[in-house]
């Protein structure tokens, strides 16, 4: 076993895991199987629910009459009055008042990739190609006729649109208004927006100031299409090709689907008490948290907006709430619109930190992240030499085994002439020279397999460094030094490659290869090529563990070489 080597089993694992991710894509929305959630049901037309009776809904909670909102209707089709503006030191936010819908959100402190003057990242957008938008709102009835959704239009105190956190304030409060003199329903609803954070609490006041009883169910929604794949050429090298996209939500268990199963999900509504809704996507999410103690029905649907397929993931109050003549009854919900931070999403509710999906190498990854990489940041605060000292401290955790290694590769060199004559002396009896080289490397007590633990253990943490990698926010464009100025993109000027290349080569030309085919001489000593320039378009990040970890083990490699001797003479003695 030797590093060239190790390569190809990283080859396999990597080409089988992306292979096993191509193949459980469906290839349409129409098409998608089923996933193995059991808990939300597809919704029948927005029409069909606005006819519903609510009263029926209210003693049917588990059945699949619940009404999910309408997409249709005024706010549908964007407000004539201009959006309101909220904005904090990290997000902007672009509420239409037509409906409070949430059309915009802009990451002040994000940009869509390092170059100068990139844009910065829009989350939320009204934009046709990547629409993505949040909402709550309120199914409401008046008196005994059919449950519809309420459509207010807000207006702001003072008429004031555009609002920013004031210096030194804490947080951002906007108050909006509506009032419906037919049914004498009015809602105050407060936008609080804190400093540093990524969280709208919404909290609505809702009085009824009419002569008549009214039910209510409040709900949460998210909706998206599907955004544009990334270009044809794009590899490993664009984690977009392959990151996951679609839905999530958590009823004791993070699940989550694909646009593509929306069509096959079981027709099954569970009641879940403080969960969360959310969108997935690279590197960031925008999530719901319904109002905390009221039992939920999470729903997923799809409408067709100008031509497209929208894709929806709701989360209505499972129980109307009575609301008598006089009465005000009060609910907050809180979304999270921004970047994957595992640290404030998991304050936020400890769940969330879910949303950050490392895939099948979870396991591996969220340790390495929580107990290594995170701790050796705070220490340090730079995520390259984070990096760095991770290879370091396995090293050393792993340096019995290595010296173990080291000293059994270092007897198969100082025995190779030897090996080499009785590969004369054979000549093509395969079958005689192999068994004197075995009766050889047990007079020697050469374990030919011996050590190959280490050289196995960082490949599942090189793996799972590339899911970290991919996936972190903390680490997207988070630089090292130099021309290093993103460790999760690849290294622009193929420096760490470079060198990278350079130590496998050194390593493949000490490595023995006692017994091998000429011909598979030659191929192993191309290994080091191929290898380099595969991973020469990998994030910078993960060709600096790789580096590292081949430059470390080269070092110890030489070291126990020579102190175990070089070579015997070649003069080999079977029976």
């Amino acid at each position: 076993m030797n590093q060239t080597r190790s390569f190809l089993l990283i080859a396999w694992l990597f080409v089988a895991a992306m292979l096993w991710m191509e193949w459980t894509k469906a290839p349409t929305p129409a098409n998608g199987a089923a996933p193995s959630a059991q808990t939300l049901a597809p919704a029948s037309s927005p029409a069909a629910h606005q006819a519903d009776d609510l009263g029926k809904l209210a003693d049917t909670q588990t059945s699949a009459d619940t009404p999910a909102p309408s997409a249709t209707g005024a706010s549908e089709h964007g407000s004539s009055a201009a959006p309101i503006s909220l904005q904090n030191d990290v997000l902007q936010l672009s509420v239409d008042a037509d409906g409070g819908r949430l059309i915009d959100s802009t990451l002040l402190t994000y940009r869509v990739d390092k170059k100068a003057g990139s844009p910065n990242v829009h989350l939320l957008t009204s934009e046709p190609l990547r629409y993505f938008n949040a909402r709550s709102g309120l199914l409401a009835a008046s008196g005994q006729s059919s449950a519809s959704e309420l459509a207010p239009v807000f207006r702001t105190d003072n008429g004031q649109h555009d609002f920013v956190i004031a210096p030194g304030a804490d947080s951002l409060q906007v108050p909006l208004q509506w009032t419906d003199p037919a049914s004498g329903l009015s809602i105050r609803r407060i936008l609080t927006l804190r400093r540093g954070s990524f969280v709208l609490e919404v909290t609505d006041a809702v009085s009824n100031a009419g002569q008549g009883a009214q039910r209510l169910q409040p709900f949460v929604e998210l909706e998206r299409v599907q955004p544009p794949p990334p270009p044809k050429h794009s590899g490993l090298s664009n984690p977009e090709s392959f990151s996951f996209v679609g839905a999530a939500w958590f009823d004791q268990k993070f699940e989550k689907a694909k646009f593509a199963d929306y069509a096959k999900l079981r027709d099954s509504k569970p009641k879940v008490t403080d969960g969360w809704i959310a969108m997935l996507q690279h590197y960031f999410v925008a999530a719901w948290l319904p109002a905390t103690g009221k039992e939920q029905v999470y729903r997923l649907d799809t409408t067709e907006r100008g031509g497209a397929t929208v894709y929806r993931i709701t989360a209505i109050t499972a129980a109307p709430a009575e609301l008598a003549p006089g009465a005000t009854i009060t609910t907050t919900s809180r979304l999270w619109v921004g970047p994957k931070l595992q640290a404030p999403l998991a304050q936020l509710a400890p769940s969330l930190k879910y949303t950050v999906d490392y895939g099948i190498f979870t396991f591996i990854a969220q340790p390495l992240f929580d107990y290594v990489l995170k701790p050796l940041h705070f220490l340090i605060g730079n995520w390259g030499w984070a990096i760095i000292l991770t290879v370091v401290l396995l090293k050393l955790l792993l340096y019995p085994l290595s010296a173990a290694q080291y000293r059994s590769m270092a007897k198969m060199r100082a025995v190779q002439p030897r090996i080499e004559a009785l590969k004369e002396r054979y000549g093509e009896d395969k079958q005689q020279f192999q068994m004197a080289m075995m009766e050889l490397y047990k007079k020697e007590k050469i374990n030919p397999i011996g050590g190959c633990l280490p050289m196995l253990i960082p490949i599942p943490i090189f793996l799972a460094l590339y899911w970290v990698l991919i996936e972190t926010a903390e680490l997207r464009h988070a630089p090292w030094i130099g021309w290093i100025q993103s460790l999760s993109d690849p290294d622009p000027y193929f420096i760490l490659p470079a060198l990278n290349l350079l130590v496998m080569f050194v390593t493949q030309r000490m490595t023995p290869t006692p017994g091998m085919d000429p011909t598979q001489k030659k191929m192993m000593q191309f290994m080091p090529l191929v290898f380099g320039v595969m991973m020469a378009f990998f994030p910078a990040g993960l060709v600096l563990y790789w580096t590292t970890n081949g430059a470390l083990g080269l070092l110890q490699q030489q070291y126990i070489t020579r102190k175990h001797g070089g070579p015997k003479p070649a003069v080999a003695t079977v029976r």
